[in-house]
């Protein structure tokens, strides 16, 4: 199976090209991503646990889902299959806002996304999928807020990045 490719882009989020994922984290390349944060009418996040088989950020809880978008694909359609894929469920999505970020990793990989922040709605439980999510659970914004800020160890970078930096588009 040929290894999935992410999308390269410049700081205008214009895309310059593909590389394989593994071969962009290694060489901290910008590219492009995504963060699925899903609310509930309690104004909780649906917050995953990372598989504790993944190659980075093991076991961490995050956002409620997160990847790479595929060549041709738009935030949203890339959005909503990650979504299906990994917590089993589609839920209308909107494009609330995006940034640069880099985060290297203890293996020696590094994130290096311009991450655009998708954000949904959802009431129900999700069906997970144990090959990407090891546990889930809803969280009020507030108690995220101060978990993160007594526990940071246990939450990936990226999240604690978007949750500090852009704390106000987190809501409906």
């Amino acid at each position: 199976m040929e290894e999935e490719k992410v999308i390269l882009v410049n700081e205008n989020d214009e895309q310059i090209g593909l590389m394989p994922k593994m071969e962009a984290h290694e060489k901290a390349v910008l590219h492009r991503a995504f963060s699925v944060f899903v609310l509930n009418k309690k104004n909780e996040l649906m917050l995953q646990q990372r598989a504790h088989h993944k190659y980075h950020s093991p076991g961490l809880w995050t956002n409620t889902c997160c990847s790479h978008q595929r060549d041709g694909e738009t935030n949203i359609e890339a959005g909503t299959r990650r979504l299906q894929e990994e917590m089993g469920f589609v839920t209308p999505l909107k494009d609330a806002v995006s940034f640069i970020y880099k985060a290297p990793f203890d293996n020696g990989l590094t994130e290096h996304e311009y991450d655009h922040v998708l954000i949904g709605a959802f009431e129900e439980d999700p069906i997970i999928n144990p090959d990407e999510v090891a546990d889930w659970k809803w969280m009020s914004i507030e108690a995220v807020r101060n978990d993160i800020s007594l526990q940071p160890e246990l939450y990936t970078e990226w999240f604690k990045i978007i949750f500090d930096k852009f704390y106000s588009h987190i809501t409906l």
